[in-house]
């Protein structure tokens, strides 16, 4: 028997994309007071956007440019998480605005590190190389 626990269910998808199209409408607004997103707003993206059962709690999972400035990005995304909010509350039709929190999208770097193991090398083996 199948747990369908750990499967997101349609409307939890369905809110997922909601409010991952209202972030990214909201960063390139760009209306920030840290410098960190003023400056860099426009080489962030946010890959997706996972909201827990309840609806009242959301992971978005974020990359930059060349994974550039990622820590002061997620640190400067979770200081002006009340921007986000405000903006979900406004732009959705939940009975309750999911709190945010923005974390690093690595599975780019864990499809690599499969992709590696598949071809029988590893990043260790690249350096090695010197490639």
């Amino acid at each position: 028997m199948k747990h369908r626990t750990s499967e997101p269910s349609q409307r939890q998808l369905r809110v997922g994309e909601q409010i991952r199209h209202i972030l990214c409408e909201t960063l390139q607004r760009g209306h920030f007071h840290s410098q960190v997103l003023m400056d860099e707003a426009s080489k962030v993206t946010i890959t997706e956007v996972r909201p827990s059962p309840d609806l009242k709690h959301a992971r978005a999972y974020v990359m930059t440019l060349g994974g550039r400035q990622i820590e002061a990005v997620l640190e400067a995304l979770n200081d002006e998480a009340r921007v986000f909010q405000k903006d979900i509350g406004r732009h959705s039709n939940l009975k309750f605005t999911p709190k945010v929190r923005f974390v690093t999208d690595d599975s780019f770097d864990q499809a690599q590190r499969i992709e590696n193991l598949l071809r029988g090398t590893s990043a260790d083996d690249s350096a090695e190389k010197g490639e």
